[in-house]
């Protein structure tokens, strides 16, 4: 069921008096509502209350169904204009291996080239929960490798067996986007250069466990 508007106009208007500003934004000064309400008929217009918590309340005399519309219009803009932000997240391990580790990380730049933001996530088994300073270790080493383009919203944090880092896109990053969309060029495209990276929806397979070899799983 919509919500009613909840916007006084003409005769829902009860105060006795009013402060009225006309159709052409002048100031009629304070004036029974009646009188108000007389004008807006004889003007074809409406008594929209604008102000309702000045006393007496600030109204005004203006097309009510047209106003409507474009306040509607100015904020369905607004939403447009607004930049959606996605929470992407990458898993690793505490041993993954080096072309493991290479084909995550770029999968992280594209995130952040897209402009997403980019929770890491290592996850530790048996006896790796011992060795904490390994996970951190290692989304220390993902951060420098691309401190350019990233920069660290949330610092490394320990949640059960899982260590957590919330990445996002670096105002210089961003900035060279802005440039980039400036001069015509597409925001993100020397990412594009670089070889495919397996699509998003591929990564679970990869974050899978058994991306170590059997023999550093049972060494630890």
């Amino acid at each position: 069921m919509p919500e009613r508007d909840p916007t006084r106009i003409n005769e829902r208007i009860r105060m006795k008096e009013v402060r009225l500003i006309d159709e052409e934004g002048e100031q009629v000064g304070v004036i029974p509502t009646d009188t108000a309400l007389q004008m807006a008929r004889d003007r074809d217009l409406d008594l929209v209350e604008v102000a309702p918590d000045a006393r007496p309340p600030v109204c005004r005399l203006l097309d009510y169904s047209k106003y409507k519309y474009e306040q509607e219009q100015k904020a369905k803009a607004a939403r447009k204009h607004q930049t959606q932000v996605n929470v992407r997240e990458i898993k690793l391990r505490p041993k993954i291996a080096d072309h493991d580790y290479e084909t995550k990380k770029g999968h992280v730049e594209r995130f952040l080239r897209h402009k997403d933001k980019v929770k890491v996530t290592i996850m530790f088994r048996g006896r790796e929960q011992a060795h904490p300073e390994r996970g951190r270790a290692l989304l220390e080493r993902l951060y420098e490798d691309i401190s350019g383009i990233a920069t660290i919203e949330s610092a490394p944090q320990q949640e059960g067996r899982n260590m957590h880092m919330m990445l996002a896109p670096s105002k210089e990053l961003l900035a060279q986007q802005q440039r980039d969309a400036s001069d015509g060029a597409e925001p993100g495209a020397d990412a594009a250069e670089a070889p495919a990276q397996a699509p998003a929806a591929d990564e679970a397979a990869a974050d899978a466990p058994g991306e170590e070899p059997a023999p550093d799983e049972a060494a630890a």
